[in-house]
């Protein structure tokens, strides 16, 4: 899509659309400067016919009018030009209309209904078909059997070559009349050798019998002369491999044929699976479940001996304690089946890259999205798009989009600067094969650079672009400064045109291609990545569902445009840390076996600018390394929101592919009428199942193998998606766009054929409309699904429930890295926003407890979405628990009664029982103790704080419809070194945490003074008081080093609330428990004798 290189801005809704010109002074251009001809009568562009001239209507006076017109007029009209009033002629490929017949001049009869003219349609030929029926619905064509509108063009577009039973090898005694003739499926079928999306009964072909002369096996499959031949080409094939084995590839063009089969390491697996040794997961396993006997006889233990003087107490721990075995459960069984993968890099080359010939990888669209560049800094999000722009893949299959959600004029300048930057740095990262190729992470490596590279030119150009790279954060740094104030009229740009999203709720869409169009390449007159700048059309009175919204704008802007078959998402400060990452993506999503099951490939988080210590588990290590590792071997990890490669497809709300089941075997000792009677019964069962499928959209019939597709290698081409849905359900599913519901069909990516650059940038603006999916599933079926702040965890559950897997790849350089708030309070906002998320699911339909239970979903996978959406209700017996050591304390009183032996080994046995399984967890998932016990204290200081703040919240929102704004997170420190490790941010997440350290730590000292005072018989029952309040202080130690911070900074407001609630609990505590009776004091007779 060539736009000249200016920025396009547009409302759909408002019929503007615009280009804006940067170059010369003032000039504003509208979209006929790129097209051709314009309809005189609906306004729409005239196409362009298959020999690339315009389509001309009336040959006498050549009255622009385009094809729909053209037939609408001829069939409801007086089928005469407007202008000339010459009766229009009928052009080929139109249907016929009343007084086509006195015509003689011109006839395509033979043509029009010529089946074995026409080649096998694939893919693109059926979107063309179907883009082609959306442009003539309610304008002429021919209604089929279905009641579907279809223009007779369309009709011989889709007709199939008829095939005969012999596949074209005619046998000399059969005369051509007697060929018997194989009618390719067109209702009820599944895959097809010939495509037909809409069947039309119109169509009669007369059957010719067969020579009964000739024995039936001649016609049929499966008989000894098609074995025959099927022997012979697997002979064929096995003699082609040997001498690629044994000559290599010296054959020269002998060996170049397309049934030439891969050499050996090329046909193997582009990945494989590594199961945990069973030495490790063995017992991990025993453990587990010797743990939950250990945990049935400490319940047993616990309700069966109750605390009377303490009843409230008890029952409160129990209760607790019985939520978190319950949510141990849903954690722990995910972890059953942990895997690990293994991927082949130079076997992905070997079958996709033949050496001399295109590469055959698939297309990939990268989205990165941001929102405000004052939290999200410029500097940030252009060394993700270098990253990007350089990344080790097919320059032609690379398109980066960044959606710009705030519509701020600081990042569409600075995109302006990183592409520029860009035609430098890429030829560089690529010359040199440097990682990573991010350039403040790559300059800033302590590191030996010159250790295995001596070449002087490396040094003097590494030099050189780091002082390239000097001026370019220079000239960010300037725009960011001069962004600081913003004019009163407003941002204007170079060419005097004021800045379109000046108002951040009121604008249209924009569209700036920066690289990709003509005449854009590196310095070294290579080709670059396309570098699409997108910000979708905002208006008020319409809601735009933060990222999500964003995310679902770039979908289908990208499909207009590029159209790529994979997605990869990235946040803005996440760049590409391993420049094969999408290579490592391909091994799974390109598999010939596994591959088209997968929905897709999510990587883990690795963060840079942590400090050593991780205080408060940024990194989150136990998730990434245990978790996610456990879930890839039941059904996929859960989305995480970036770092994550999809298939585009299974965005759209399709369904998996489903396996092929094999016949079922049958006896032959019983007579047939008995059979038939044993099966009716499973046969009456069977049939609503069949017809629920039939209105999924799924078919259940096996599919029909030519041997010519097994000779060329051609699976039989899937068309259900056509054929099924008729075009007004296309519409309401995906919205009204006649391109991207084209583009939809075609599985293997690619632009519709027959769009022109003017309808693809009238369809790009369409597509991010504020208005385009009102009444459409974008959002709730197809997309990112709305209805959560964590969108992600949704619209991976969705695909899961659609029967796709997704896959955890691991590389060993990291393929992903990004920047994690560091200091204590906005990292409480971020999990405060994460559990909101989860608390919005749990109160949806999408609630995993109750939802998609009819689908694909699997029994553990199911258990990990539960688990992750009810996490933050532990908050509040969290926070129960965690003051129950400091009351116990004050009063004197214990959960536990006096424990006898039984009782001793129980409780020993099942804290013994924990530490195992924490050691067994860290030594096959490869993680460090530190790790561990980082994110052990952090999942109790985010429980009373971030949980239970997004509880409520959520309670709010859903009952008294009270929506909350998440905060965006800081993504950089400028100010040295884990400098914002130490700064604090007055936050009321500090709250109740800092309470609950106050007064255990007040519950300590109160407890110990009161033994003191007793003596020494009531240190046996004070030991187990300050164990439980000792591992809450333990627990809430970061908490504490935070507050402090490095110079013994708090803010006072967190000191007078944390005071204040200590002290009114103990004041309270004083008024109902005294250490002395209510009944007055206690006087006892002294007993030494003082006389």
């Amino acid at each position: 899509m060539d736009t000249k290189g200016r920025l396009i801005a547009g409302s759909h809704n408002r019929n503007e659309f615009v280009l804006i010109n940067a170059d010369e002074i003032g000039r504003v251009t509208s979209v006929k400067e790129l097209s051709g001809q314009i309809c005189q009568i609906c306004g729409d562009e005239i196409e362009f016919t298959v020999d690339g001239e315009p389509f001309v209507a009336c040959n006498e006076c050549a009255f622009p009018v385009c094809r729909p017109c053209y037939e609408y007029e001829r069939r409801e009209g007086n089928q005469a030009c407007p202008q000339c009033k010459t009766r229009y002629k009928r052009i080929k490929g139109s249907p016929r209309v009343e007084g086509d017949e006195d015509e003689d001049e011109f006839d395509d009869l033979e043509h029009e209904f010529d089946y074995n003219s026409n080649e096998k349609r694939d893919p693109q030929h059926i979107a063309e078909a179907a883009l082609a029926a959306r442009l003539n619905v309610g304008r002429g064509g021919n209604a089929n059997a279905s009641g579907i509108t279809i223009p007779s063009e369309m009709n011989s577009a889709l007709g199939s070559e008829i095939p005969l039973l012999t596949y074209g090898q005619e046998d000399d005694g059969i005369s051509a009349d007697k060929h018997a003739l194989i009618i390719p499926p067109f209702e009820g079928r599944g895959k097809r050798i010939h495509p037909v999306p809409f069947t039309d009964n119109s169509i009669s072909l007369p059957p010719r019998p067969m020579d009964p002369k000739k024995d039936l096996a001649v016609y049929g499959y499966g008989t000894v002369a098609w074995k025959d031949r099927m022997e012979e080409w697997k002979k064929k094939q096995n003699e082609r491999l040997q001498v690629v084995k044994h000559q290599g590839d010296n054959g020269g063009d002998e060996l170049d044929d397309p049934d030439l089969p891969k050499m050996d390491e090329g046909r193997q697996p582009l990945s494989r699976k590594l199961p945990i040794p069973s030495s490790r997961i063995n017992p991990y396993r025993m453990i587990i479940l010797i743990r939950m006997a250990v945990l049935g006889l400490f319940f047993h233990y616990r309700i069966r001996h109750p605390v009377n003087d303490a009843y409230g107490l008890w029952l409160t721990s129990i209760i607790c304690e019985i939520w978190f075995a319950v949510s141990w459960i849903f954690d722990q069984f995910p972890k059953w089946f942990p895997i690990e993968r293994e991927t082949y890099l130079d076997r992905l080359s070997l079958r996709y890259e033949k050496e001399g010939k295109p590469s055959e990888l698939a297309p990939v669209d990268i989205f990165v999205s941001t929102v405000d560049p004052m939290k999200e800094p410029p500097l940030i999000t252009a060394n993700t798009v270098l990253s990007i722009l350089a990344v080790d893949y097919p320059v032609d299959k690379v398109a980066c989009y960044v959606s710009d959600d705030g519509a701020a004029m600081l990042t569409f300048e600075a995109l302006s600067e990183t592409s520029e930057f860009a035609r430098k740095w890429v030829p560089f990262c690529k010359r040199f094969s440097i990682e990573p190729r991010a350039p403040e992470w790559y300059f800033a490596q302590k590191l030996d650079y010159l250790r295995d590279k001596v070449d002087a030119t490396f040094v003097r150009e590494r030099r050189a672009m780091k002082r390239e790279y000097e001026e370019f954060k220079v000239r960010i740094n300037g725009l960011v400064a001069m962004a600081q104030k913003v004019p009163e009229e407003g941002w204007t740009m170079q060419d005097g045109t004021p800045w379109p999203g000046n108002s951040v709720r009121d604008h249209p869409g924009m569209i700036q291609v920066f690289l990709g169009h003509n005449g854009v390449r590196d310095i070294e007159g290579n080709e670059l990545p396309h570098l699409i700048y997108v910000s979708r059309e905002k208006r008020p009175g319409f809601e735009h569902h933060k990222k999500a919204g964003a995310m679902n704008a770039l979908i289908r802007v990208s499909a207009v445009i590029s159209n790529a078959p994979y997605l990869l998402n990235v946040d803005c400060d996440h760049y590409i840390n391993n420049s094969k990452a999408l290579r490592e993506a391909m091994c799974f999503m390109m598999d010939p076996t596994s591959g088209k099951k997968i929905c897709y490939v999510q990587f883990p988080q690795r963060f840079d600018g942590i400090d050593r210590h991780d205080r408060y588990s940024n990194r989150n290590v136990v998730f990434f390394d245990i978790n996610m590792k456990g879930l890839d071997g039941i059904q996929g990890p859960i989305y995480v929101g970036t770092g994550c490669v999809f298939r585009r497809q299974a965005l759209y709300g399709y369904d998996a592919p489903k396996k092929k089941k094999a016949p079922g075997k049958t006896c032959n000792c019983l007579p047939k009428w008995c059979c038939c009677c044993c099966r009716s019964g499973n046969k009456n069962k069977k049939g609503k199942s069949k017809d629920k499928k039939k209105t999924k959209g799924r078919e259940t019939s096996t599919q029909i193998h030519a041997l010519e597709n097994i000779e060329e290698g051609i699976e039989g081409i899937d068309s259900e998606k056509s054929s099924l849905m008729p075009q007004i359900k296309f519409e309401k599913k995906f919205g009204q766009s006649p391109v991207f519901i084209a583009s939809t069909l075609l599985e293997d990516g690619g632009v519709p054929p027959g769009t022109t650059p003017s309808s693809l940038l009238k369809e790009a603006i369409h597509v991010i409309s504020c208005g385009y999916e009102d009444k459409t599933e974008w959002g709730k079926e197809i997309g990112w699904i709305y209805g959560s702040v964590t969108e992600d965890i949704l619209t991976g559950f969705k695909m899961h429930c659609h029967g796709w897997r997704s896959v955890y790849c691991i590389p060993r350089r990291p393929a992903f890295k990004g920047s994690a708030p560091i200091n204590l309070s906005d990292r409480l906002h971020q999990v405060l926003r994460w559990a909101l998320g989860s608390v919005e699911i749990f109160f949806s339909r999408h609630c995993p407890i109750w939802y998609g239970y009819s689908c694909g979903l699997k029994p553990l996978e199911r258990f990990s979405y539960i688990n992750s959406v009810v996490y933050p209700l532990t908050s509040i017996p969290l926070i129960a628990y965690c003051t129950l050591p400091a009351v116990c304390l004050l009063t004197g009183k214990f959960i536990v009664p006096e424990l006898s032996n039984y009782a001793s080994i129980v409780f020993m046995g099942l804290f013994i029982l924990i530490a195992a399984t924490g050691v067994l967890e860290m030594q096959w998932g490869g993680v460090g103790i530190d790790d561990w016990w980082r994110n052990e204290q952090f999942w109790v200081i985010g429980g009373v704080s971030s949980h239970l703040f997004a509880l409520f919240q959520g309670l709010l929102k859903v009952i008294a419809g009270v929506n909350t704004n998440f905060t965006v997170t800081s993504k950089a420190a400028d100010d040295g070194d884990f400098s914002e490790l130490y700064i604090f941010k007055w936050t009321s997440l500090l709250i109740p945490p800092m309470t609950l350290l106050i007064i255990n730590i007040i519950g300590v000292v109160v407890g110990v003074s009161d033994a003191i005072n007793n003596g020494y018989d009531s240190w046996g029952p004070l030991f187990g008081k300050l164990f439980f309040a000792f591992w809450v202080i333990v627990h809430l130690y970061p908490f504490l080093k935070g507050m402090m911070g490095k110079q013994d900074r708090v803010p006072t407001i967190i000191v007078v609330w944390s005071i204040l609630l200590a002290s009114i609990l103990s004041l309270l505590w004083v008024r109902i428990n005294p250490f002395v009776s209510k009944n007055g004091i206690v006087l006892e007779v002294c007993g030494l004798n003082c006389d």
